[in-house]
Parts: structure tokens; sequence; C-alpha cells
């Protein structure tokens, strides 16, 4: 519904995917209305994040470095920016370039990440690693078919995962995830590769592929790209609500849906990301979420001055994808659907006193538990609509 005032808040610029496919800055305080994938935009909500690698696009900072005029290499941005990376004439271990020394601490998960488009050579090895060499993580990728290639990690180095993301134009976002399991100083690398797990390429001093955009951001996913000219840098979080619609919704029977998806399976750090309809706090709330175990997708219903608690859970999908979530309350009438199918219901007769439920927000009420992800459609109903209505709106 157009009533009402968004408020959004996020105290630093960030960047977005725009409807050309692009990457693009957007100031501080307004909202991203992401297009990654196509298709229709979505609401990005990030946690803040830093970019640990300081020169994210003037690779000629990086040690050992090949790279070509810093011009005339049109990046994701749509600028001339990327950098062609380019093999020496000799072994293999002169393919590489390294970041500076960054300092990393134990026990800390760490993504890794690079735009990278294939030229003569069509893959690229990512390595996070100390400067010994001895714990890293370590992922070829395919650049010609964008997929995920040979895997590996040193001594008592975990990783986690990895990916790689088509941003169209040739261009891939390849990431790797894992925790080193040291406090030391580590280094990003980036390796020129003749095939999937190639140690042995003799470079011609013409065969390259092309880069931008390096990004090291402590955390258990990968996040939007933060550009870097010689320092570190923050993107703050994301925030936001709608005001003003307190006469929309209807405490004692209504509908609240979302189309949303995740980052991660499941989040460690914050497990639980919530978008609500409550008095202001998390004592009065109608809620859908993302949390508890991997994939698992959830609505509550929770009164503490009526005794409502009702929950329903279901981990069947991947919370990755986008999902169509419905939450039905009403007394005598209370049900979870999730893209067409009707999860779980109750009869409680028990329901919100009128006037009660004021407040829509993108956490579990009060400012905690914050949604992360991406909000494709948000709807509140003032009727609680039938199953029939409720599976044809959440049907994929």
């Amino acid at each position: 519904d157009g009533s009402g005032d968004l408020t959004f808040a996020r105290a630093s610029t960030a960047t977005r995917i725009n409807e050309s496919g692009l990457i693009e800055t957007v100031a501080t305080g307004i909202p991203r209305i992401d297009y990654t994938g196509g298709g229709c935009g979505s609401l990005l909500l990030e946690p803040q994040r830093t970019n640990l690698i300081t020169y994210s696009e003037d690779f000629s900072e990086w040690t050992n470095t090949r790279s070509s005029d810093l011009s005339g290499f049109i990046s994701p941005t749509g600028e001339n920016n990327a950098t062609k990376f380019i093999s020496d004439t000799t072994a293999s271990s002169s393919h590489i370039i390294k970041s500076s020394n960054i300092t990393i601490s134990s026990g800390q998960t760490y993504t890794y990440s690079v735009f990278v488009k294939a030229n003569q050579l069509n893959y690229v090895r990512l390595m996070f690693t100390d400067t010994f060499v001895s714990k890293f993580l370590s992922v070829y990728f395919n650049l010609t078919n964008g997929t995920v290639g040979t895997t590996s990690n040193g001594s008592t180095a975990t990783l986690d995962s990895s990916s790689i993301e088509n941003f169209g134009n040739g261009w891939f976002r390849c990431s790797v995830t894992g925790d080193l399991d040291t406090t030391t100083t580590a280094q990003a690398r980036i390796y020129l590769s003749e095939a999937d797990n190639d140690s042995t390429f003799d470079g011609d001093g013409t065969s390259s592929i092309y880069i931008y955009g390096a990004q090291l951001e402590q955390g258990s996913y990968l996040t939007s790209y933060i550009p870097t000219e010689g320092a570190t840098v923050t993107r703050l979080a994301d925030s936001a609500s709608k005001t003003g619609i307190s006469s929309l919704i209807n405490s004692t029977e209504g509908v609240l849906y979302a189309e949303i998806k995740g980052f991660i399976s499941h989040d460690t750090i914050e497990p639980n990301r919530y978008i609500t309809i409550t008095n202001g706090t998390p004592n009065e709330r109608v809620a859908l979420l993302l949390g508890g175990n991997p994939n698992q997708l959830r609505a509550i219903i929770y009164s503490s001055t009526q005794s409502v608690n009702l929950s329903f859970t279901t981990d069947l999908t991947d919370v990755k994808q986008y999902n169509k979530l419905a939450v039905k309350y009403k007394s005598g009438d209370y049900a979870f659907f999730l893209n067409g199918v009707k999860i779980g219901g109750s009869t409680e007769t028990s329901i919100f006193s009128e006037n009660t439920l004021n407040d829509f927000s993108f956490d579990v009420g009060g400012g905690t538990q914050q949604f992360r992800g991406m909000i494709k459609d948000i709807k509140l109903y003032n009727t609680a609509l039938t199953d029939q209505e409720l599976i044809a709106l959440t049907t994929i």
C-alpha cells in the first residue's frame, strides 16, 4: 500500500545492481532497489561490512602484478576501469598477484571475492591465505560455463563455501568463504590458470583475463561490492520500517505476505531475520522470518497479553531463492502458507485486542533481529483471506 512513510536508514554510501545490470553507488540514506539476476527490483537490506582490501580496483598496488594499462577495459560498472591480468613468459609461480598484508583473527569467517572475465584464458584461481601459505582456502573457477572447480584448504583452515555468480557481459563474481584458523597477517591472491586444478601453467606473455573489484569481508556470506582507494571502507547496515499505517492494520484479523530470499541458508550470527507487524515491541507480533535451522522459513503469532503463542515451521526449501510466504491470523483460523502449500494451521480462538498492532518493520519489533536479505514484495491485508486465496497468492 502506498500509505504511510517508508523510514530508511544507512549512514554510508553503498552499491547496488541497477536496471541496466551495472554496479552503481547509492547515496547515504537512500534505499537500494537491486536488480541482481534481472527482472523486478528488490529492496536490499544488508548488515554492516568492511572491505579489508585497501585497493579494490587499482591492482598496480598489489605485488607481482602483470596487469596492463588500467584504462580501456569495461568493468561491471560500465566504465573503463577494469584491469587486464596478463601472464608472464615464465613458470606458473609468476602468474599471481597478491594484496598487501591484512590482519585477520582466528576463529572468524571471511569471504573473499573478485569480479573476473575470461579473455584468452578461461580459468582463475582465488586463494585466501596466511603469508606462509600453510593455512589457505583455494578455489578454481571456470569462466566459460560459470562453475566452481577444484577446491582445497591447507592445514586446519576450513573452507565453508564457494560460489560464482553471472553478472552479464562475460563477468562473474567469484567468492571463497572460510576460516584460516589463525590470528595473523593474510593475503588475497589471484592466479592465472589454463585449466581446472592446473598449477603448471607456462605463460606466453599475452594470455590474460580481466579483473575488477576485489573484496575481503569478515562474514559468512558475500555482500554487495564496497570500493576502496587506499584504505579500508565500511558500508554501514541498512534498516527500514513503514510508519503512518496503523489505520490500515487490523489487529483482530488479517494477512502478512512477503516474497523474500536470504543471503545464506543459516546465519549463525543473526539466525532469526524478521518481517513483522507489532505494537512496537516483540511482545505482540505477527511475523514471517528466516531463521532457526538451515533453510528454515517460519511464521509466528505471539501475544503476551492474550496468551497466543503459535509457530509454524518448514525447512524443506532453499531460503537463498525467492519464496512466497503468508501468515493468516483470525480467531479460530490461523495458518501459514509457503509457495502455494498450506504448511500448518490452528483453531486457536484467542486473538489480539483491537488496535494492538500498529507498526510494520523489518525486525522482531523494537529494532533487534533485523531482516537481512532481498524483498521483492510485501502485502498487508486487513481481512483474513480464504485458504484458496492464500494458495493463489503464494503460488510461485
